[in-house]
């Protein structure tokens, strides 16, 4: 999963440095399918609804985000630092990044006003409602040991550059993991999420995107991939998922009640 700059705290540096989790707001810019996988994952084995592809006017990729109401996306803040509302549109609901869904341009770009600490998340505001169903915000993103799953369109293998974004839209169940194998997260808005076998998780691409958890059969949405929780390349530790139950209010502060 891309994550864009995946630093918080650095995440201005990691944007230009390249923080190797699913930080890297752009992913590289080839179009072909190198791979299967996240990093480790698989192609997506259901349509989400739900599930989001920024981009620009172009119809270029360079972040996932989640649906969370007709006209609402929710992302990380370093994907949409710096752009306008005006290049930037979503493709909804479907697991190609380059046909299908529904296609909506941006109206409105919202940056949590605590970016540049612990605070990775922003809202884009469509300019026209979507028929795709929304995911709901979970209550909570749940305790240590939580099965989760995170999706996106980032780069399959870890070594940034190595290889493009795939089309087809990639999936991998994780777990939520102890704080402790996060470096430099803040666990009261943050999730810590395993990197499975050591060597799988979101990559250059995916950030932005959600990470989801089943709930009585339906999916909620939990998180939003920020930056890597250690290590120089993809998938060699956790990442780093902004909490979004936590931001619950703020969210709601400008989109109104949610499904």
């Amino acid at each position: 999963m891309k994550i864009r700059t995946l630093l918080v705290g650095l995440i201005a540096a990691a944007a230009a440095v390249a923080a190797p989790t699913a930080a890297s707001a752009a992913p590289p810019s080839s179009d072909s399918d190198m791979g299967t996988m996240i990093v480790g994952g698989g192609n997506a084995t259901q349509t989400y609804s739900f599930m989001v592809s920024l981009q620009s006017t172009s119809g270029g990729h360079f972040c996932g985000g989640s649906l969370i109401k007709a006209n609402w996306v929710v992302t990380a803040a370093h994907c949409v630092q710096g752009r306008s509302p005006s290049s930037t549109q979503a493709r909804i609901g479907t697991t190609n990044r380059t046909s299908g869904g529904t296609v909506a341009r941006a109206s409105r770009i919202i940056i949590h006003p605590s970016y540049r600490g612990p605070y990775d998340i922003a809202l884009v505001q469509l300019s026209t409602s979507v028929g795709q169903a929304p995911v709901r915000i979970a209550d909570t993103a749940g305790p240590v040991g939580t099965a989760t799953r995170i999706i996106g369109w980032g780069q399959t293998c870890p070594v940034r550059g190595a290889c493009g974004a795939p089309i087809t839209l990639q999936e991998l169940n994780t777990s939520i993991v102890s704080d402790s194998g996060c470096s430099g997260i803040s666990g009261s808005v943050e999730i810590c999420t395993s990197n499975p076998g050591g060597r799988a998780g979101a990559c250059y691409g995916d950030s932005g995107g959600p990470q989801i958890k089943s709930v009585g059969g339906a999916w909620q949405l939990i998180g939003a991939t920020s930056r890597s929780g250690g290590g120089s390349q993809c998938a060699v530790a956790p990442s780093i998922y902004g909490d979004v139950t936590v931001f619950k209010s703020w969210i709601q502060g400008y989109t109104g009640a949610l499904p």
